[in-house]
């Protein structure tokens, strides 16, 4: 029996992406009517409840992973090994559910599920048919909710990545506003130690708020499926590699040709977090 199921694929930034996850859905036979929204991150389809797996599998193959969920049940009428596990083969069989574990000390069960596949709720009453009373928590206290993670997570980057960004800005773009700060600058600190500040301030920036564009970027451009965080990752990362030939090891290039472009890098992670921080936020309010 055909059943509509909403699940949330992770690391979608553009329409590509939704095209991709809309081809991995629909490449397993029995699916119909499916659909992907990006604005709320979703893909509805209708398929039977043995496609589910192999929907999920699809997505994670292509490089977009449904987003997973777990709670914790209550647990009341388990008294040995046997009664967990009944409770836990009644828990696996559930459409969705990725892992299941009962302790039968703390009378409780804990669950890994596909999020949008199956509620803690239905999950509970599923465990209270086998004959083991079970409840839910609240629908407030359930599994961590990523959304609202991702868009407290956002603007702390954001700040720490123009905070590090905002010096090496100045240093190089200050002079086009403050006149004489280049020379200023060279004459003070002098222009190596002033490349060498920006190569640790944007490295910071790379490795701490930007990580996550290489960290999703890097493995889809690998797939031969670039996304917008490959782009990112790949305009920031030239321009760093590029920079740091000129800082130390400036022989490489003609004579009176080498510069830095660390600013370049750091500006375009700042503001990819703004965009993403104001993104998410519309998303939550729009949910």
């Amino acid at each position: 029996m055909a059943t509509t199921y909403r699940l949330f694929p992770t690391n979608m930034s553009c329409a590509s992406c939704v095209g991709r996850v809309e081809r991995a859905i629909a490449s397993v036979a029995s699916v119909t009517d499916s659909s992907v929204n990006l604005a709320t991150e979703t893909a509805s389809f209708t398929a039977t409840v043995e496609a589910l797996p192999q929907v999920a599998a699809k997505l994670a193959d292509a490089g977009y992973p449904a987003r997973q969920a777990s709670t914790r049940l209550n647990v009341s009428g388990m008294s040995c090994a046997s009664c967990v596990g009944r409770v836990e083969k009644h828990l696996k069989a559930q459409p969705g559910v990725i892992d299941a574990t009962v302790n039968l000390a703390t009378r409780t069960a804990d669950i890994t599920y596909l999020d949008g596949a199956v509620t803690p709720q239905t999950l509970a009453a599923t465990v209270t048919a086998a004959g083991y009373e079970s409840s839910a928590p609240s629908a407030e206290g359930d599994a961590t909710d990523s959304k609202a993670d991702e868009e407290s997570d956002l603007p702390r980057a954001m700040v720490l990545a123009a905070a590090l960004t905002l010096p090496v800005f100045l240093i190089e773009m200050g002079g086009h506003v403050i006149p004489g700060l280049h020379h200023w600058i060279n004459a003070t600190i002098g222009q190596q130690t002033s490349w060498m500040i920006q190569f640790i301030l944007i490295t910071l920036v790379m490795v701490g708020p930007g990580r996550r564009f290489y960290a999703h970027g890097i493995p889809a451009l690998l797939r031969g499926a670039p996304e917008m965080n490959s782009l990112v990752a790949i305009g920031t990362a030239t321009a760093w590699v590029y920079s740091t030939l000129a800082l130390f090891a400036p022989g490489l290039f003609p004579a009176g040709t080498h510069a830095v472009y660390y600013e370049a890098a750091g500006v375009i992670i700042t503001l990819i977090l703004l965009g993403r921080w104001l993104e998410a936020r519309a998303k939550g309010r729009t949910g």
